[in-house]
């Protein structure tokens, strides 16, 4: 998983509500190429194009500099609906590193952590003030996302601190899901297996060795 500290670059404000993951990703477009690395084409599919094929030139994301975005800025409760991690997969092969809204699914949330996309939670006015300010500035004013320092900077030089559990903002800054965390612990785990096996043989496979 890639690492995460801090990204400037061109935000681009998205700003409907309650955006599912299967506006994010359809289903069909999972089925038979659910390969990382092919989802990116399809994200925002039916935001992104015409019935006919054709790209929507009023899609936000189809407009230059926006094509470019490293960052999204959404409206409240993004990502809602299923579980469906190749949501956050086709994001990031999109070009998105950070997400900064005043509210996610739950289950999308926690899967950007395990994908190294950042989001970061704001409150509604200000999310609505970095949106504006990005909008004025027609994409030419960057967003700074700092996840060393917990700040978001907005095109403006305005300062809006956030704060994320603090074993995940490690995660990110080491570029760790939670199995590469786990194997960290791995002398930890063989030790209490050794003394687990000592202390209660009966459960273990006889000639089973750690």
């Amino acid at each position: 998983m890639n690492r995460f500290t801090a990204l400037s670059g061109i935000a681009a404000p998205l700003m409907r509500g309650n955006i599912d993951t299967d506006v994010i990703i359809r289903i069909e477009r999972m089925v038979g190429n659910a390969i990382r690395g092919t989802l990116g084409q399809w994200c925002f599919g039916a935001l992104r194009y015409r019935p006919d094929g054709s790209e929507n030139p009023d899609f936000i994301l189809n407009r230059p500099p926006y094509r470019q975005a490293e960052i999204l800025i959404t409206g409240p409760n993004f990502g809602c609906g299923s579980s469906r991690e190749a949501a956050v997969w086709s994001l990031q092969e999109m070009g998105i590193r950070a997400i900064v809204g005043s509210g996610f699914g739950d289950i999308f949330y926690n899967n950007c952590f395990q994908n190294g996309v950042l989001p970061v939670v704001l409150d509604p006015a200000t999310v609505d003030g970095l949106a504006q300010a990005v909008e004025a500035s027609q994409g030419a004013g960057r967003v700074t996302v700092d996840l060393v320092e917990g700040v978001v900077v907005g095109p403006s030089g305005d300062r809006h601190r956030f704060a994320i559990d603090a074993g995940r903002r490690q995660a990110l800054l080491e570029g760790l899901d939670e199995i590469a965390m786990t194997l960290r612990r791995q002398p930890e785990i063989a030790a209490f297996q050794r003394r687990d096996r000592r202390q209660r043989p009966w459960i273990h496979f006889k000639g089973a060795e750690v």
